[in-house]
């Protein structure tokens, strides 16, 4: 096997001058060249090169160095062993002596040179598997984290390398100068690390030539916080602000009893009163101090812990306390807030429900906002009470309710249980909890609200078909019967309306001219006897009229009885005597009281009586004047009357009449 290395760059001569005698040389090295090249990795059997040489010429090696790495047979250099470049020093190659004999001839020596061809049998070699590096947060981009570099073997090789960053935080400064730039913004509260892989090969990246040997390693980078944010006071609402994130709490709140010295820390809400360096990674110790608000030193506060205690009782009013936290180590980084502490009378008794426990039912498809019920099968709201033994009569007006866990529901102020959202079917169980505002003592109880199926619950406010349907059976009976009783007193009046008529007639006028009920006026009495005369004498109401004739006349002198006209009303005498009269007036009076209507003029329509004056009538006369009662008769009746006592009646002025009426 010819193992001679063709145009090979490596290749370096040694030119050695042999000096032949003029005898005929043995043997000799093929072109004479006493350097023979050879790749590495070659196979044991190898023959490395190959002697020129007469017939019946013997050739042995003589020396070696090292030794044992040739023999040869018969004319062929042959490898004994496996050459490695990265094994063997290039500036001594391995030497062979060879001598060359033959009978009757001197012997000839050859001194052979043989070297190594380093070729690309080697991957690059990282020094660690894992390397670990470290960077500040917010550091300027192109910042230098450092410096890997892999190895090569094969020492002629030039590597390339490749970084995976998983968002680009880092990058390479190029692809053979594997330096680490930093290439974003890193903030450690968002990223605390970042691991990245760190390939190499020895071959150009992006190249068509085939890569050979690769090599990989693991890189973390550790992002450091520096101490660049103020302490936090806890519990609060991180809000990114450009690249900047700060932390907001709206401060403390609590309570004390006036006139008590509470013993040991205040309890504070949210609590306890507490700061963090605004760095997490660096939670740089914290201390407190007090910034106003503490006149006359009632308060005081630990410096380590934040912990706020009375040092003496305060009277009443709400209390406003400056607190700043600060790094121990580094002052310019502080923060304040505030502490309420709100002064309230002190309370022997808590609030407290009225049960322990509360069961409400409510249909799934109630819609939101709808109320609670106290059963499946009833339309009245499920409420929850409490009261406070503090009071006499157990009513606190500063109670307020809540729901302690649990989103599904919610309770009024007074009391009543609303769906806030859609609740599947099942048993929800929650804790209810009242709360006096005025001092914050609360008590719980337990609420049950079974979610009903859709349709098997009447919902609050609504009826059903079938409970409408019943209402309006209801409703129509009750205005039927209503109907039908406005009927029969409609009727019964118009049967009646005569009677009443002339008895409130006969009533108002006795009252109005003869005094009403106090007596009739001194000399004057009235008697209405036509008003009985109006077929009527059957009724009840006509008796009485009678009978209101009878006792006018029974009260009248036997002169006077001869002046009154049928059907008509005479004025009798003063003279007449008032007992009777009284008596009629009173009984007249017992029956019903009718204010009458007074008129000027006549009327004459059917169904209407009126009592009318031509002039003025003076009390105190003793003049007699007869009273025509408007009974719808023919008018020349009444002219006749008024013809026959004309002369018992002064003259009347047609033009100046004046009358009473009287309509029921």
């Amino acid at each position: 096997m010819d193992l001679w290395p063709k145009g090979s760059a490596a290749v370096f001569f040694l030119l050695v001058l042999f000096k032949f005698s003029e005898a005929q040389n043995l043997c000799s090295l093929p072109n004479n060249v006493p350097l023979i090249l050879i790749p590495e990795n070659n196979n044991i059997g190898d023959i490395v090169t190959t002697l020129n040489a007469e017939d019946g010429v013997m050739a042995i090696i003589t020396s070696q160095d090292p030794e044992g790495f040739f023999s040869i047979s018969g004319y062929d250099i042959i490898a004994e062993t496996v050459l490695d470049y990265e094994t063997f020093d290039p500036n001594k190659p391995h030497e062979v002596n060879i001598e060359c004999t033959k009978a009757d001839s001197p012997p000839n020596t050859l001194n052979l040179k043989i070297a190594l061809e380093d070729i690309n049998d080697n991957p690059p070699v990282f020094e660690k598997s894992q390397y670990t590096l470290n960077v500040n947060e917010l550091s300027k981009v192109d910042t230098s984290v450092g410096l890997i570099t892999a190895m090569d073997p094969d020492k002629n090789d030039r590597l390339y390398y490749q970084l995976d960053s998983p968002e680009g935080e880092f990058n390479l400064e190029a692809n053979f100068n594997p330096n680490i730039l930093v290439k974003k913004h890193l903030d450690y509260d968002k990223v605390k690390e970042v691991t990245m892989i760190l390939y190499v090969q020895d071959t150009l990246i992006g190249s068509e030539a085939e890569v050979s040997h690769t090599a990989s390693t693991t890189i973390v980078v550790n992002i450091i916080d520096i101490d660049n944010r103020p302490p936090w006071f806890q519990p609060c609402t991180e809000t990114e602000v450009g690249t900047s994130i700060i932390c907001l709490m709206s401060g403390y709140n609590g309570k004390v009893n006036a006139k008590e010295l509470v013993p040991g820390p205040l309890t504070l809400e949210p609590g306890p009163l507490m700061a963090i360096d605004g760095d997490k990674g660096r939670n740089d110790p914290i201390h407190y101090t007090f910034l106003g608000g503490n006149d006359g030193g009632i308060f005081q506060i630990d410096t380590d812990t934040g912990s706020i205690t009375m040092r003496e009782p305060v009277e009443t009013g709400t209390i406003v306390l400056s607190v700043m936290a600060y790094q121990r180590e580094n002052a310019d980084q502080f923060a304040t807030t505030t502490v309420i502490l709100k002064v309230v009378d002190s309370s022997d008794f808590p609030p407290k429900f009225v049960k322990s426990s509360y069961e409400g039912f409510i249909s799934e498809d109630a819609g939101v906002d709808s109320l609670v019920l106290e059963s499946k099968t009833s339309n009245r709201a499920l409420r929850v009470q409490a009261t406070d033994d503090d009071f006499s009569n157990g009513y606190n007006p500063n109670l307020r309710f809540e729901i302690v866990d649990g989103t599904d529901f919610s309770i009024t102020a007074e009391g009543f249980i609303l769906m806030l959202k859609a609740v599947s079917p099942g048993t929800v169980n929650l804790e209810m909890r009242v709360v006096d505002t005025t001092n914050d003592e609360s008590s719980t109880a337990s609420l049950s609200v079974e979610v009903t199926p859709g349709g098997q619950q009447v919902k609050m406010g609504e009826f059903s078909s079938g409970d409408m349907a019943a209402v309006g059976a209801s409703l129509a009976v009750v205005i039927v019967l209503c109907l039908v009783c406005i009927g029969l007193m409609v009727h019964r009046i118009k049967g009646h309306n005569a009677d009443w008529k002339k008895l409130s007639e006969a009533s108002v006028f006795q009252s109005k001219l003869g005094g009403g009920s106090g007596g009739p006026k001194e000399g004057v009495q009235y008697s209405n006897e036509g008003f009985q005369l109006d077929d009527d004498s059957g009724s009840v109401n006509g008796k009485l009229a009678a009978d209101l004739e009878n006792k006018l006349e029974s009260g009248l002198k036997p002169q006077q009885r001869q002046k009154m006209m049928t059907p008509s009303a005479v004025l009798l005498s003063p003279s007449s005597p008032q007992a009777d009269s009284s008596s009629l007036a009173e009984t007249i009076d017992s029956e019903k009281e009718v204010k009458p209507i007074l008129t000027k003029e006549r009327r004459s329509e059917e169904g209407y009586k009126a009592v009318w004056f031509k002039q003025d009538i003076d009390p105190n006369t003793k003049e007699e004047v007869v009273i025509i009662p408007n009974t719808g008769e023919a008018d020349g009746d009444h002219e006749e009357d008024d013809d026959s006592e004309g002369e018992n009646r002064p003259d009347v002025d047609s033009g100046d009449e004046e009358g009473v009426s009287s309509d029921l």
